[in-house]
């Protein structure tokens, strides 16, 4: 029995469409979206403590790099995660699962998600 399975099983030189690239992207700003959680409720939980907490939590925010960094990322992870949300809802509803179209929406949801992790990026820093 000769079955006719995938030979080269490496990812690395595998090569995947634009679609499945933007649907992996979704997933992984899911997780960092989860882990990051853990600051943005520090932060928020510091702040809501009292008004030296607060003042605090301004002062990380305004002063460390990392927390900047955090913070951008975090933003990036959610605008990423929202706009791919987005194009995921309108593919539920039959639009854009055409190669084509998908293709198109894919390069769409990375040119707005990109604009806005620049924007995102200004308004932090």
């Amino acid at each position: 029995m000769n079955k006719k399975r995938p030979v080269n099983l490496d990812i690395r030189t595998i090569k995947l469409p634009l679609p499945a690239i933007t649907s992996i992207i979704h997933r992984v700003t899911g997780v960092a979206l989860f882990f990051g959680a853990i600051f943005v409720v520090y932060i928020l939980g510091l702040s809501l403590e009292s008004q030296s907490g607060f003042n605090a939590a301004a002062a990380i925010l305004r002063d460390s790099f990392l927390a900047k960094l955090i913070a951008w990322g975090f933003v990036s992870a959610l605008l990423y995660h929202m706009i791919a949300g987005i194009k995921h809802l309108i593919m539920d509803f039959g639009y854009c699962e055409e190669l084509e179209s998908g293709q198109l929406a894919a390069k769409v949801t990375l040119i707005v998600a990109a604009v806005a992790v620049l924007l995102a990026g200004v308004w932090i820093w």
